[in-house]
């Protein structure tokens, strides 16, 4: 009799569909393994290897990046956090080489300009900025496997003093720079101010739509540059390592500045203030387009970055302000600079 109690039981779990299967049973009590991770890694950000050889390399490093994440998430006494992202089978160096790219030309000790800070004494600064809400901001682009984040952090710049002088957000195109700049080096590196002294000197810049963005190194095709939309009448430097005058600036416009963004934390980077550990080589560049203060009281930049949206905070990062050494966390104040528009 209780044989067949245990039975009827067994068949009306199964009826019901009460009973786990074993792939329920595994979901609810083992977390999925590295390679499984893995596996929906490459699913989500579409990553398809050439060859096995080539995956199995690929998993060692998103192992190891993984662990890395897991470990200083777990630690739990830093005020941001890291996550996977578009960049977990990269080594750092692999990450450093082909995510970044200030460089500084041969022309930037001649090209420093010396003219006076405009915004040297400004009477009232907002205790918050953010750009974004003043439709001065496109939507987060992505540079891809192109080292020409200076045409990105010039293209903001561009794009927020535009929209303040003429009221219209219009998206520029990165690659008219990265194909035009003489005095750069494409996907090679490139520096700001030399950019910005194209756009002058070209009388403008086309938009996006005309010369869009392709990654590569290309040939300046002049009849897409000859159509410009936007255009500045000059640009400043923000005096070097004075983070008080990168807020007078940023309280104005939106600022192209250089940083040292090649560390491990920043490569994975997700959200809160960051305040990790970094140097003052500057290696990348992205554009200031506000500031702010944490719920902790923590000071912050809002920095727009050009490493799609899957990177920080849906691709910005709140980075700390007003710290001790003058040069700002990671070199922010060192070589700061704007446009300028009648």
């Amino acid at each position: 009799m209780a044989f067949m109690s245990k039975l009827f039981l067994y068949v009306l779990i199964a009826i019901l569909g009460l009973w786990p299967s074993k792939a329920q049973s595994r979901t609810l009590h083992e977390a999925p393994t590295m390679l499984e991770k893995h596996e929906q890694w490459m699913s989500q950000f579409g990553r398809v290897y050439a060859n096995e050889t080539e995956k199995q390399t690929r998993f060692a490093i998103f192992k190891s990046n993984l662990e890395y994440i897991e470990s200083v998430n777990r630690d739990g006494s830093k005020p941001y956090r890291l996550g996977l992202n578009a960049f977990a089978d990269l080594t750092n160096e692999e990450f450093r080489t082909t995510r970044t790219g200030y460089k500084p030309s041969f022309h930037s000790k001649s090209s420093v300009r010396t003219s006076p800070f405009r915004y040297e004494n400004i009477s009232e600064i907002p205790p918050s900025m953010d750009w974004r809400q003043k439709g001065a901001v496109t939507p987060i682009k992505y540079q891809g496997n192109c080292g020409c984040c200076w045409a990105f952090s010039a293209v903001a710049a561009v794009e927020g003093i535009h929209q303040l002088s003429t009221g219209s957000l219009t998206s520029l195109s990165e690659q008219e720079l990265v194909d035009c700049v003489a005095d750069n080096y494409g996907c090679k590196g490139g520096w700001m101010d030399t950019a910005f002294k194209y756009i002058i000197q070209n009388n403008g810049l086309t938009t996006e739509d005309n010369y869009p963005y392709l990654a590569v190194d290309g040939t300046c095709d002049a009849g897409k540059a000859s159509s410009p939309a936007a255009t500045i009448t000059g640009y400043e430097d923000v005096p070097a390592n004075s983070e008080s005058a990168l807020l007078n600036a940023v309280a104005k416009q939106p600022v192209s500045v250089a940083l040292e963004g090649s560390g491990k934390d920043f490569q994975f980077y997700s959200s809160g203030v960051f305040m990790g550990e970094c140097g003052t080589e500057l290696t990348h560049a992205v554009t200031v387009v506000g500031y702010g203060i944490g719920e902790d009281g923590t000071k912050y930049w809002l920095i727009k970055n050009s490493w799609g949206t899957t990177w920080g905070e849906e691709g910005y990062m709140r980075i700390a302000r007003e710290i001790d050494a003058a040069e700002g966390l990671c070199g922010i104040a060192k070589k700061a600079s704007y446009p300028t528009a009648a």
